[in-house]
């Protein structure tokens, strides 16, 4: 039973961490990113520009050891929806945070060049400074169509384990279906807003982002359910 605490608070700091870390990095290279000349403030900010994609690794990595760490106790339930949660909300997760981090340091060489170039280059570096930001935009887009096709996954099998409380799971499940539907709507919106809380669509992704904190500090306090953790011993037995 101590195998299972040690599992949950495990969980749950993981998920605090990342977002934490997910929050900082928007804090970091947000006002950066935001100037009309981008380009210039990049190039005048490296440091910010390189943090916050350290920050992006930071949140994508421990986010994407929570399947792993569920995995040995989901496989006795249903292992092929615990592996796909391991494989949308693990691996191909973590893989788009890496190109989203990617992104931003490439602004960085972009950025330098664009401040060095004369004027009959710059067109060039502005060019590419959009092809970089459009596909960390677009990017940003794929991580969330998979986050909540790995979070509905995730939070059925917790759903039908009982190790949390049913009305948790079902907040997380339902908060997953509204967070697909916002980078589904804004792929469609011809303004194409930005994929963040208070923005438009992105209002659809906080309860589920809020679902997910009140999670993260059940794990830590509470834990999993006991009678669902006895249930699994036996199954292992």
């Amino acid at each position: 039973m101590n195998t299972y605490r040690k599992t949950s608070i495990i969980v749950g700091l993981l998920f605090i961490i990342g977002t934490v870390a997910g929050i900082s990095s928007g804090v970091v290279t947000g006002p950066v990113l935001g100037e009309s000349d981008y380009l210039a403030a990049v190039a005048a900010n490296e440091s910010s520009m390189v943090l916050g994609a350290l920050l992006i690794l930071v949140m994508g990595f421990p986010l994407a050891m929570i399947p792993v760490m569920m995995f040995p106790i989901f496989r006795k339930y249903n292992e092929p929806l615990a592996l796909g949660a391991v494989v949308f909300r693990g691996v191909l997760e973590a893989v788009t945070y890496m190109v989203l981090a990617t992104c931003w340091l490439l602004l960085i060489p972009v950025g330098q060049g664009f401040v060095n170039a004369g004027a009959a280059d710059a067109s060039t570096f502005q060019a590419l400074g959009i092809l970089i930001t459009k596909t960390g935009y677009w990017t940003e887009h794929i991580l969330a169509l998979v986050f909540t096709i790995g979070a509905l996954m995730l939070y059925w099998l917790f759903f039908k384990t009982k190790l949390i409380p049913n009305w948790l799971s079902l907040w997380g499940f339902i908060g997953a279906i509204l967070y697909f539907a916002a980078p589904v709507l804004n792929l469609f919106d011809p303004q194409h807003p930005a994929l963040s809380l208070g923005v438009k669509w992105g209002n659809l992704m906080a309860p589920l982002a809020i679902q997910e904190m009140v999670f993260a500090l059940w794990m830590i306090i509470k834990g999993f359910n006991p009678s669902a953790t006895e249930y699994s011993l036996k199954k292992i037995r």
